[in-house]
């Protein structure tokens, strides 16, 4: 499972790039994945709409089973 988290992210980086920021996997537990935010995303106003709507909708098309992202920081 995490092999097919961590394509789907590595599919939507260029994007979170362009932007100056960047997406770290930290893990998968029980349908949801914990993700940690790096660069300019930590600081952008539109960070919470970038993960439900850009992340978690394209996590959830080639994974069905995901039910949600959770960022994290530490």
């Amino acid at each position: 499972m995490e092999d097919k988290i961590k394509a789907v992210l590595d599919n939507i980086r260029p994007y979170i790039n362009s932007d100056g920021g960047d997406i770290e996997f930290i893990k998968y537990e029980d349908g949801y994945v914990y993700i940690k935010l790096h660069g300019a995303c930590t600081s952008c106003p539109h960070a919470d709409d970038t993960i439900q709507n850009g992340i978690l909708e394209s996590l959830k098309a080639e994974i069905p089973e995901i039910q949600s992202v959770i960022p994290v920081d530490f």
